[in-house]
């Protein structure tokens, strides 16, 4: 039952592969509280009991769980009772309602969904890391390139793994999310142009590329960041020696080249997805119309600018106490940034589009007679 439920997942509900092996986890948390119980030999004590237990199980950090974990664990496990409870062998069995004891507290919800402010870098901190990065050998100045085009793009760190050579065009100065190749959310298409972040990052890809191109051999289908190489060396062990042409097969590397920067520079980690929180700052502070904001928001992927100016653009808590003190002296009638105006055009608009989509889904389907 277990595979069938993957099956549905991935098939008929789309699920990526990180999606379908949470909720596996989530049932062998369960199935272990039960003592591998047959599933249709299931009762509401056992979800009651395992719900009362969940805090206090250890995470693989040897501490409780947290109000996110918990919160995910019930969730993919309401879920799976529900598919259950509508297959042959267990419809008798088990009552859909049954399902529901997994919800997840009001208290746990909220906690999981509340926003915590981490470490966002400003650009010119990420030109003063990329500064202070060795770039002697081809590792090193893969690495350097991996965060410079970051910061260029904002690209997520699922597309950084999967981008070819050929994905960027560096005349146009654009990169090209192809979700037919490159790993974007949803695997969604559309084009990046380098944002507006100084003239040193762009420096950077350009070496590198033409490392990559004139000095490696690199043709268009070969990854954009390789995996690196690794040989015997002298004596006998495994050892770095170059790139190869493979690319990475997961994003941990990624991660682990971001990690090693910053602690390399004294300063604290900051993971990939920040950067985009950086941009979005960025445009705040350049973008002075909503055509402008609109082109920012398209540029990061989003589809609409709402997401960008909602999920990204909150004001950090040191920014935020300069504006509450500003506020009490007296200033003048110009503005450093997004105005009211813009703001309440962004908005109004977001609104309009929305009430359209509602409107053409509520609107009857004309087709033959008959078809209404």
């Amino acid at each position: 039952m277990k595979r069938d439920y993957s099956f549905f997942l991935q098939a008929a509900s789309g699920k990526q592969d990180a999606t379908i092996d949470a909720a596996l986890r989530a049932i062998e948390r369960f199935e272990t509280s039960t003592g591998r119980r047959p599933f249709s030999k299931f009762h509401i004590e056992q979800a009651r009991s395992f719900r009362a237990s969940l805090g206090d199980q250890p995470g693989p950090n040897g501490r409780p769980l947290s109000a996110a974990t918990i919160t995910s664990t019930l969730k993919h496990l309401r879920n799976f009772f529900l598919w259950l409870s509508r297959e042959p062998g267990y419809r008798s069995r088990l009552n859909a309602n049954d399902a529901n004891y997994f919800t997840p507290s009001d208290q746990d919800r909220r906690i999981a969904a509340a926003r915590r402010e981490g470490p966002v870098p400003s650009v010119d901190e990420v030109l003063h890391l990329l500064r202070a990065m060795p770039a002697r050998t081809a590792i090193e100045k893969r690495n350097r390139a991996v965060i410079a085009f970051t910061l260029l793009t904002g690209a997520r760190d699922g597309a950084l793994a999967s981008f070819r050579v050929k994905h960027v065009s560096l005349a146009a100065g654009t990169v090209f999310q192809d979700g037919r190749e490159v790993n974007t959310k949803r695997r969604k298409t559309f084009v990046t142009n380098f944002f507006p972040v100084g003239s040193e990052p762009l420096e950077i890809v350009t070496d590198y590329v033409a490392l990559l191109t004139n000095e490696l051999g690199f043709g268009p289908d070969d990854p954009l960041f390789p995996a690196t190489q690794m040989a015997q060396s002298e004596d006998r062990n495994f050892a770095a020696v170059g790139l190869s042409r493979i690319p990475w097969r997961s994003t941990g590397p990624i991660r682990q080249v971001f990690r090693d920067a910053f602690v390399a520079a004294g300063q604290a980690y900051v993971n990939p997805h920040a950067f985009r929180k950086t941009l979005v700052r960025l445009g705040e502070a350049l973008c002075r119309s909503p055509e402008e904001w609109k082109a920012w928001s398209q540029n990061l992927g989003h589809e609409s600018e709402m997401t960008t100016f909602v999920g990204y653009g909150e004001v950090p808590g040191h920014r935020q106490a300069e504006i509450i003190r500003a506020l009490a002296k007296p200033r003048d009638a110009s503005t450093q940034s997004l105005d009211l105006a813009t703001l309440e055009a962004i908005v109004n608009k977001a609104v309009l589009n929305a009430t359209s989509q509602v409107a053409a889904q509520n609107k009857p389907a004309m087709g033959n007679s008959g078809d209404v």
